[in-house]
C-alpha cells in the first residue's frame, strides 16, 4: 500500500512539466522531492494542475481550480453563472452537450474525483441520483491517505495536512469537505483509548473550543476542534473500535467530516508542512524534558518514542500531558 501511494504521488509530480533525477547541471529548477534532488522543467504546453470544470468542458481556455472543487462556494463559478444568465457566455453544461456521446462524462469524472463515468442526465445534476449519493454519502465515507509522510523521532507527520496546536489535523477533501482526526503524537502520548466521545452529525463546531473527548480508564481528555463547521459524517468504525485511530490515524482512523462555509478562511490559522514540522520538533523537545524530569536523563536519549507513553510513564501525569499538549 505504501509503495502504491509513493508511486501515485511520484506520477503527479511532473504534471505539466518534465523532470529528471539528479543535479547534473541541466537547465531547470532544482528541487528536493522525497529526499532526492530533481530537475524540473516546465513544459510549454503545461496543463493546469487542478483544471476547473469550465476548462475541462472547453467553455474557457485555462482556469485552475483554487476552491477544492467546491463549486457551490466558488466566486469564479458564481461569476460565470451570472454571465450565462445574461447571455454573455456559454455554460460548461452546454459546452459538454456539444461533445460526442462518449465524451459526455460525469462532472465528477471531469474533476478527477471518480473514474470515467458517462452522464445519464444531460448535465442536469440536480436530477441525478448518483450526484446526490456521491456528494452526501460516498465522498464523506471514503477515507483518504497522505501522499507524503515525515517521521520525527517515532511520530508520523503527513504533508499537506493542516494541524491545530491541540494535536488535531484537518485535511481538505475534494468538494470542500474537511476531514478531522487526532494526530499520531496525541494517540501515542495517551495510548489506546477505551472510548472516543465523538459528537453527533449536525453538531456545530467552533475552532479552538472543546468538540469531543477521549476516555481511558478513569481519565478523560477534552479535544479542541481545529476548524469551524457542521459535522456531516462520523466514523462509526472508530466509535466502536477506538484502536483503529491509533493504528492508522491519518487513514481509517479519521474521526468525522465537517462542512464549512469558507474552507480557506477556516484553515488559514492552521499549520502545514514546514510549519508543522517546526512545531512538532518543539513539542517533542518539551516532551523529552518532561520525561527526563520524571525518569532521569537516560529515559529520553535522542531515540524514538514508542506507543503508549503515558501508560509506560504514568508519573508524567494525565492532567499535565493534556494541558501541555492538547491545550485543555
Amino acid at each position: 500500500m505504501a509503495e502504491n501511494i509513493k508511486q501515485d504521488r511520484r506520477s503527479r509530480v511532473g504534471y505539466g512539466s518534465t523532470y529528471s533525477k539528479g543535479n547534473d547541471g541541466d537547465q531547470g529548477i532544482k528541487t528536493v522531492l522525497g529526499g532526492q534532488v530533481w530537475t524540473v522543467k516546465p513544459d510549454k504546453k503545461a496543463k493546469a494542475s487542478y483544471p476547473c470544470i469550465w476548462m475541462q468542458a472547453g467553455a474557457v481556455k485555462n482556469k485552475n481550480c483554487n476552491n477544492f472543487y467546491d463549486c457551490t462556494t466558488c466566486k469564479y463559478d458564481y461569476g460565470m453563472q451570472n454571465k450565462v444568465k445574461e447571455g454573455k457566455h456559454e455554460s460548461w453544461q452546454d459546452a459538454m452537450r456539444k461533445k460526442p456521446a462518449l465524451a459526455r462524462i460525469c462532472r465528477h469524472s471531469l474533476t478527477s474525483r471518480i473514474d470515467m463515468r458517462a452522464c445519464a442526465y444531460d448535465y442536469h445534476c440536480e436530477a441525478c441520483d448518483f450526484d446526490q449519493y456521491f456528494e452526501d454519502i460516498w465522498s464523506a465515507k471514503t477515507k483518504s491517505l497522505p501522499g507524503a509522510m515525515e517521521h520525527v523521532k517515532g511520530f508520523d507527520v503527513p504533508m499537506n495536512y493542516h494541524f491545530h496546536n491541540g494535536h488535531t489535523w484537518a485535511r481538505i477533501e475534494s468538494g470542500g469537505y474537511v476531514r478531522i482526526g487526532l494526530d499520531d503524537f496525541a494517540l501515542k502520548l495517551l495510548g489506546n483509548a477505551d472510548a472516543l466521545d465523538l459528537p453527533l452529525m449536525g453538531k456545530e463546531l467552533d475552532q479552538g473550543t472543546a468538540g469531543w473527548g477521549l476516555k481511558r480508564k478513569d481519565n478523560t481528555a477534552d479535544i479542541l476542534s481545529p476548524v469551524n463547521g457542521v459535522i456531516m459524517e462520523v466514523n462509526a468504525h472508530v466509535r466502536k473500535n477506538p484502536g483503529i485511530a491509533n493504528h492508522e490515524p491519518y487513514g481509517d482512523g479519521w474521526l468525522f467530516m465537517v462542512r464549512t462555509p469558507d474552507v480557506k478562511k477556516t484553515v488559514n490559522s492552521l499549520m502545514t508542512n514546514e510549519g508543522t514540522l517546526d512545531w512538532m520538533n518543539n513539542e517533542i523537545a518539551t516532551l523529552e524534558t518532561m520525561v527526563e524530569d520524571v525518569a532521569g536523563p537516560l529515559a529520553a536519549d535522542g531515540g524514538y518514542f514508542s506507543d503508549d507513553i503515558y501508560g509506560n510513564l504514568p508519573d508524567l501525569g494525565w492532567s499535565k500531558l493534556t494541558h501541555a499538549f492538547l491545550k485543555t
